[in-house]
Order: C-alpha cells, then sequence, then structure tokens
C-alpha cells in the first residue's frame, strides 16, 4: 500500500464532518467574510486556544488552550464544565469512543479525565518530550500520541504501550486515525507517513511542504488532507492495497482499477469500476467491492461479468464474507447479500452504532451473525443470517468480563454452531450460539491469547496463545470430553512471530501471520485431522482412548435416537440434560437406570416413586451394591420403600426386556413412518 500527494497552493475552503455536527478547522478570512456569518462568540481561554473538538455524538466540544485549561461546551456554545486546570499548555485533546472521557496532554505527560466528577484519572508518561498530538479512535478504542521526541506511539485505552516508533529526524507534528481504525497517517517536516493500525510503516512521502501541522482524513478512508508549514494543503490517496485468497492476488492499481494475477497459470485480468474503489474483499471464490455508488461481485471462475446493484448509503466501512452471503456495514445498517445480489436480512439491535462495528467485534458464518454490542462490551447478540431476528428465544449472550474478539465457527449444522471469544484478560472462551438449559455454558480453552480464526473449510480454531502458536484441531471436544481436549492440540513456538503477531487468515491448511513488522509469514499445519473430523471413532484410536471407542460402539447399539443422543450427552458429562431428554421422550426406565449407572441413588428412588415404575428395579440394585462392599442400608428412605418388598431379579430382568423390546418396536415405527412420510 502506498500513498500518492498532490499539493493545493491556494485552498478555497476545508470542512470537517463528524456525525451531525460541522465545525470550521480552517478557512480563510476573506471567505469568512463573503459566505458565514458569525452566529456566537465566547471567551474560552486566557491566551491562544490551540485545540478543540466535538464529541462522536456532536452534542459537545473540548477546548484546550496556553492556560493549561481544558473546557466542555454545549453545542449553543454554553459553558459545561472546566474539566482540568494544568500548569502547562495543553497542545491536544481527543474523546474516548463512549464521549463520556477526555485525553489531553501535559508535557510529557497523557492524562485519560472522565466527565464524571470523582472519577478515577489515569495519567502516565508517554514521551521524553513535549506531546504535540493525540487521537483517539472510535472503532478499535486505541491512542495515538506524537511528540518533539521525534516518536509515535500506539497505546491502549489503559496506557500500556503497544507500539513505540524509532525516533525520527525532526519531531511528530501530525497524528490522525482513519474513520474505520485500520490505519492512520503521520506528519513531520517534509514527511507524510502511513502506518497500519498496529504501528508499523506501509508507506513514506517526502514531499517538500515544510511541517505537516495538521491531517484530517475523508469519511471512506481512502485520502487524506494535510496542512502544511509552508502555506499549502497536501492531498493523498491510497493505492495498491492487496487482497489474497488462494492462488489470486489482487491488487488496487489505480482508484479505479485492480489488477488480478492468477499465481497458478499466471494469468492476469484488469477489472475497471466507474468510481473510485472504497471497500473490499475477496474470500470463498468471490470478490466484493465497493464503490461511492456502487457493489459489484466478481466469481473466481469468471472475472468480466460481475453483478453490479446500488448502494443505499455511499461509504461502506466493513465487508465480512461467509461461504453462502457476504456483509455489508455503512453508516445507515448492516445488510446481508446473496452472491447473487439479493438483499437477505438486516439484522439491528437497541443502540447500534455502525461506525463502531469492525472485523473483530462482528463475525458471520452460513446461518449466524454475531454482533458485540459497543454499549456493553460483555454482551453479544447472535442473529438468524436469513431472517435477521435474534437467536432462539431472543437474549444475548452475556460473559461476565468484556470481550474483544469474537469469531463463528464456519462449518456443520446451525444447532452445533459455535462462537469463540477472546476477552480482556485475552482469555479464549467457546460456547454454543444455541442456548440448552437455563444457562449458557462457556468453557474456557485458552490463556493469553493475542489472535484467533477459524478454518474456512472445517472447524478447527488456531491462536497465538503467550509465546506459542496453538491450533485446536478440535474445541468441540470440551463438550464431549474435556480430557481429551489436550490431545487434540499442536503447538509450535511463536517467538519467530516478534511481539504482538496477528493471524490474518486460515485457508485450508494454511495460516498466514503479519509479524509487528508488517511482514507476512505462512504456516502449513497437517491436513489430516481435517479428514478425521467425520469420524470420532477412528480419531479416538490414536490416543489410546480404547474405553471411549468401546462406549461409543455401545451407544450405537441402542434402539432409538434418542437414547443415543441421551448418552452422548452423558458421554459429554451433561448428565442433567440426558436425564431430561429421556423423560420427554417418555423413557422411564432409562432415565432412571442412567442414575443407577451415575450411583446417583436418591434420584433414581425419586423417578420410580413417582412415575410408579422401577421402585423394585432400584431397590434391587441398590441393594446388589451395599451387598458387594459389605455395608447396611442406612438411608431411611430405601428402608420405608424396602419393607415387604421381595427383590425377584427374574422379574426385574423380564421388565427391562420388556421396556428395550418397546423401544425398539417405537424407534422401528418412527423409521417406517417416516419412509412412508417421503413415499
Amino acid at each position: 500500500m502506498r500513498l500518492k500527494t498532490s499539493l493545493l497552493k491556494e485552498p478555497k475552503h476545508i470542512l470537517c464532518h463528524r456525525k451531525k455536527a460541522w465545525n470550521i478547522v480552517f478557512i480563510l478570512n476573506r471567505l469568512f467574510q463573503k459566505i458565514f456569518f458569525l452566529e456566537k462568540s465566547v471567551e474560552a481561554h486566557c491566551g491562544a486556544v490551540l485545540a478543540g473538538r466535538w464529541n462522536y455524538e456532536g452534542t459537545a466540544l473540548v477546548t484546550a488552550g496556553e492556560d493549561g485549561q481544558v473546557k466542555i461546551w454545549s453545542k449553543s456554545g454554553m459553558l459545561r464544565s472546566t474539566l482540568a486546570q494544568q500548569g502547562t499548555p495543553v497542545y491536544s485533546v481527543s474523546w474516548a469512543p463512549d464521549s463520556d472521557k477526555v485525553l489531553f496532554t501535559s508535557g510529557q505527560q497523557l492524562i485519560i479525565k472522565p466527565l464524571q466528577p470523582n472519577a478515577k484519572v489515569l495519567q502516565w508518561k508517554a514521551h521524553d518530550g513535549l506531546i504535540l498530538k493525540t487521537d483517539w479512535n472510535s472503532v478499535n478504542d486505541l491512542i495515538l500520541s506524537a511528540g518533539e521526541d521525534c516518536r509515535y506511539k500506539v497505546w491502549d485505552s489503559f496506557g500500556r504501550a503497544l507500539y513505540n516508533s524509532q525516533p525520527h529526524e525532526y519531531p511528530i507534528t501530525a497524528i490522525a486515525w482513519a474513520l474505520d481504525g485500520e490505519l492512520f497517517a503521520v506528519g513531520s517536516f517534509n514527511t507524510l507517513r502511513l502506518c497500519d493500525k498496529t504501528g508499523w510503516s506501509y508507506a513514506l512521502e517526502k514531499p517538500s511542504t515544510g511541517s505537516i501541522f495538521a491531517i484530517s482524513w475523508s469519511i471512506d478512508g481512502t485520502q487524506l488532507a494535510g496542512a502544511c508549514g509552508n502555506g499549502q494543503v497536501i492531498f493523498a490517496h491510497l493505492l495498491e492495497q492487496r487482497w489474497e485468497w488462494q492462488n489470486f492476488h489482487i491488487t488496487l492499481v489505480k482508484r479505479r482499477t485492480m489488477k488480478v494475477h492468477n499465481v497458478s497459470n499466471d494469468a492476469v485480468d484488469v477489472l475497471e469500476f466507474r468510481d473510485r474503489v472504497i471497500k473490499a474483499s475477496l474470500s470463498y471464490g468471490h470478490l466484493v467491492a465497493s464503490t461511492s455508488l456502487q457493489c459489484y461481485v466478481f466469481s473466481t471462475r469468471n472475472w468480466n461479468t460481475p453483478l453490479i446493484f446500488d448502494l443505499k448509503e455511499g461509504t461502506v466501512s466493513l465487508i465480512l464474507q461467509a461461504e453462502r452471503h457476504f456483509l455489508l456495514v455503512d453508516g445507515g445498517g448492516i445488510y446481508l447479500y446473496s452472491y447473487e445480489g439479493r438483499l437477505i436480512s438486516c439484522p439491528r439491535y437497541p443502540g447500534l452504532r455502525t461506525d463502531t462495528l469492525n472485523a473483530l467485534s462482528v463475525s458471520l458464518s452460513n446461518d449466524t451473525l454475531a454482533l458485540r454490542d459497543r454499549a456493553d462490551e460483555k454482551v453479544i447478540y447472535i442473529f438468524e443470517a436469513l431472517s435477521g431476528k435474534p437467536l432462539g428465544d431472543g437474549k444475548p449472550l452475556t460473559h461476565k468480563t468484556e470481550i474483544v474478539e469474537i469469531a463463528l465457527d464456519q462449518k456443520g449444522l446451525t444447532s452445533e454452531r459455535k462462537i469463540a471469544f477472546i476477552d480482556k484478560n485475552r482469555d479464549l472462551f467457546i460456547t454454543s450460539v444455541k442456548r440448552f438449559g437455563k444457562e449458557q455454558k462457556i468453557v474456557k480453552i485458552g490463556t493469553m491469547v493475542q489472535s484467533l480464526a477459524w478454518n474456512d473449510g472445517c472447524n478447527i480454531l488456531c491462536g497465538i496463545q503467550d509465546c506459542r502458536f496453538t491450533v485446536w484441531y478440535y474445541p468441540n471436544a470440551v463438550y464431549v470430553d474435556k480430557d481429551l481436549l489436550p490431545k487434540t492440540l499442536y503447538e509450535k513456538d511463536a517467538s519467530e512471530f516478534s511481539k504482538s503477531p496477528q493471524i490474518v487468515s486460515f485457508v485450508g491448511n494454511q495460516v498466514t501471520i503479519r509479524r509487528a513488522d508488517g511482514s507476512l509469514v505462512h504456516l502449513h499445519i497437517s491436513p489430516y485431522p481435517a479428514i478425521l473430523h467425520g469420524h470420532a471413532r477412528v480419531s479416538l484410536l490414536s490416543p489410546e482412548q480404547m474405553d471411549k471407542v468401546q462406549y461409543i460402539n455401545a451407544i450405537r447399539e441402542l434402539p432409538s435416537k434418542e437414547s443415543q443422543l441421551a448418552h452422548m450427552l452423558l458421554f459429554s458429562g451433561n448428565c442433567q440434560e440426558a436425564e431430561t431428554l429421556l423423560l420427554q421422550a417418555g423413557l422411564l426406565y432409562q432415565a432412571i437406570q442412567i442414575n443407577i449407572n451415575l450411583y446417583n441413588w436418591e434420584r433414581a428412588l425419586e423417578l420410580a416413586v413417582k412415575h410408579r415404575t422401577h421402585v423394585d428395579t432400584v431397590l434391587a440394585y441398590r441393594q446388589k451394591f451395599l451387598e458387594d462392599f459389605g455395608k447396611k442400608e442406612t438411608n431411611q428412605r430405601f428402608l420405608q420403600y424396602a419393607q415387604g418388598l421381595e427383590v425377584d431379579w427374574n422379574k426385574i430382568k423380564a421388565k427391562i426386556e420388556m421396556e428395550i423390546a418397546k423401544e425398539r418396536e417405537r424407534a422401528a415405527g418412527s423409521q417406517e413412518e417416516g419412509l412412508n412420510h417421503l413415499t
């Protein structure tokens, strides 16, 4: 990716738009007199006003000046509060994404102060020289800072350093995020740099402009403008963005032109667009590209005839793809489209802010869409992809800690769909998107996880945790047998990837990882676990789990599907769910017997008494159990029902065989009924 720059010597006017509030940033005096009128003037600071910004809702303005004061103003220009009084000038201010905190400079210190009085203030030394510029992005929640020590830095909202640049030749005088939080720009003396959100540099330009004192991005993030020390305005456009999938490499060579390179046969295709390309995504055999007015859908089998449809709004901020459909996010909402261009659904929930969504907070599969709530980051909303309605009972998934990244698996049945997520403690959890029972069963499977990705072809999960690259070949094992999970892991030392690597993609048996310096590393994992996904018994033979293989074989011999499913739940450790399923299916003996097998005697007797069946069976097994251990009955409830009851094992065995025979007949009848229905 690189920048193409141009200069404008006599700018007519520059306007900055954020949400519904308009604010004039720079304007020539003669234009001010001819076009605009002064609505209100207030004495804001003693000395020069050095910085001012609207909040993200456009309802409040923060200003800072040479007097060291930070003030909050209403939309109409009324002073709400003096947030801070410093002993040194405040050169830059920024709003937190939720507009309830303000970040400002104080010499070499950065300070985050909440608007609420008496709330905790966060302050840390950020630079070795005077801090000149800051910016806080509303999408990724990351902070930029730059100063006279000739460095720029990236921080999280807790003040932890994520990136520290090498010292430049001159002080950094401008820094600004693109609105989607994927890129930021850095300005210095005769220098304009384009950087990734993790800090490393994509491109460097050396225009003869003097120092660049301010940078402003376009809403679509494809171009920027900078105010220069020599009185000129510099404009830059993003070019040479790249997308890769399997054997296809696509490059944006001009603002309206893409080049497709098929590395398998060295074929090259050129794609022309009517307007400049804003966003694009390449996956699952399709290229989806959006311009300011239209969306183009190309098939990798035919680049000549794309499907084109008009967009409701001109600025697409996010594109996500699944095998059967794709998702577009713009300022108006969230839209799911088929690859034939048909609008499928428009999911939404109360308080949805599409401007804060990114690839870490949204995940899409063939049947499910998951969205992390920005207002409450502990909550994940889950929707049916085809209808756009909330899944199940409509209740969102709630975690005990704020969630930073989510990902849905891509294959399998809807009823088995799983979602993995990382919380702010960097712990990795997995859970089913459908709730079985009253509470959602959330299982922790990893710690200190920095990045994760599901495979596109089977439900294998990979992640970078601590200093190891880990592959969970069968993460669903935690729901079947927790003892098996460690035996399904592949681990590799990740020190070669340097600090804070990110997983870019997991396609087939190839994992692509981006290092902290921006370089890509490709890893290949074994293809055989993906083949074994459909062969549970064979998979268990390898780790020498013969007892489990025998139990699975025994389950296959059970007479009905209900019994098989219940015993699989039992195999997974879900005893209550297994009993509930058998009772709902009318298999009373089976429900009693699993409690006997688990030595849950009181529950077995309770079921037998309640349903007036197999009381003698429970008492017989209880008596045999006590005799085997040389003990006498002391439970008053069992003594009560044992009075006057003679245990006859022949009658009990005959009754059990009759129950099994009835179950077989009912299962056969259900199968015959299903065949007749198909006929």
